[in-house]
């Protein structure tokens, strides 16, 4: 290809880096950015994470995000998926 040099001197992201490197559609593969992806939330994990923020919302000294992700049943999730979550519903 010969404006593969071009495309050199103009990197974006490491993401495309790595495609030019390792050649393209390596990311379409699964080894990418799809890994650490986080599972969209189901419908029964949101209103378990409503329930859970009404209950601890008004404790008084306790962190609320803590309290959650102690008594969230789905495992793996973390503190920033969590906020993400509540700020989107």
């Amino acid at each position: 290809n010969k404006k593969a040099f071009v495309e050199l001197l103009f990197w974006k992201s490491p993401a495309a880096i790595r495609e030019m490197t390792e050649g393209y559609g390596s990311l379409q593969e699964g080894d990418g950015a799809s890994r650490s992806r986080a599972p969209p939330w189901t419908p029964q994990e949101e209103q378990e994470l409503r329930e859970l923020y009404w209950k601890y919302k008004e404790v008084e000294g306790e962190d609320v995000i803590a309290a959650i992700l102690a008594h969230l049943p789905a495992p793996g999730r973390t503190r920033r998926q969590v906020v993400k979550q509540l700020v989107r519903l």
